[in-house]
């Protein structure tokens, strides 16, 4: 009986040997101060950004879906660590490894380990939060350390050094938007030339003018046109104008 039980403690404890063993392929457990979380162990966020990701479960879009801001939130990471390897405050070889990784986001690459959803309480906190563990990550491993190695690089510590998400993460957000401003100026200017050439096109075609949903006076349906091409070429020059209010930090 003793052996029969020895036998079957022995068999037990093989079988959660293995299945830990196994979970520990597939992935790292990351600790806070709620507790313990299982990351996958290839995935280049960390336990913030997965408590993030069941805690703001709501339309499916990740941010990652608006690479401009992922580029400029990193912009924002690496402008910090340079000034605080200059301040003394950063250590060379944490803060080149911060950004090195950087430098990696903002020219597109580990955009897909962005992965909190667009819509999320906190003002921001959780995409910035995203944002140091992926980039603390990179630098781990930049380093030759194992993602989640924070004794290493630490995304709080290290890379989210001197920062709070209220200033990151507005100024990040204007530079998103000077950067989608010459897009978005250029696609207006396509658009108005179509609808100059339109105006030109139709100028012999008569119509009724419609003021108040009733007919009005006479008009060319080429001077319909021309009306929506001004319209855009004042919306073009406020946008040009505005790119200017957006180069404050915060």
């Amino acid at each position: 009986m003793n052996s029969d039980a020895f036998t079957v403690d022995t068999v037990e404890e093989k079988k959660t040997t293995d299945h830990e063993d196994n979970l520990s392929l597939l992935f790292r457990e990351e600790h806070d101060l709620i507790g313990d979380e299982l990351v996958p162990i290839d995935a280049y966020y960390g336990i913030q950004t997965l408590r993030a990701m069941r805690n703001f479960d709501i339309t499916g879009v990740p941010i990652s879906h608006f690479p401009q801001l992922i580029r400029a939130l990193a912009m924002v990471k690496k402008a910090a660590a340079l000034a605080n390897m200059e301040l003394g405050h950063l250590s060379k070889r944490k803060g080149n490894a911060i950004v090195a990784a950087c430098d990696e986001v903002i020219e597109g690459i580990l955009h897909d380990q962005f992965l909190v959803d667009l819509i999320q309480g906190g003002a921001g906190t959780s995409t910035n939060m995203n944002m140091n563990e992926v980039i603390a990550n990179r630098g781990l491993e930049i380093m030759g350390y194992k993602k989640g190695e924070y004794h290493h690089l630490h995304p709080n510590n290290d890379v989210n050094m001197s920062q709070s998400t209220n200033d990151v993460y507005p100024t990040a957000a204007r530079l998103a938007m000077v950067f989608s401003d010459d897009p978005l100026i250029e696609a207006v200017a396509r658009l108005r030339k179509a609808l100059d050439e339109k105006a030109e096109e139709f100028d012999h075609v008569l119509k009724l003018g419609r003021t108040q949903l009733q007919d009005a006076v006479p008009m060319t349906l080429g001077q319909e046109f021309h009306g929506w091409s001004v319209t855009l070429g004042k919306d073009m020059q406020s946008m040009q104008e505005l790119a200017h209010e957006f180069s404050a930090v915060n």
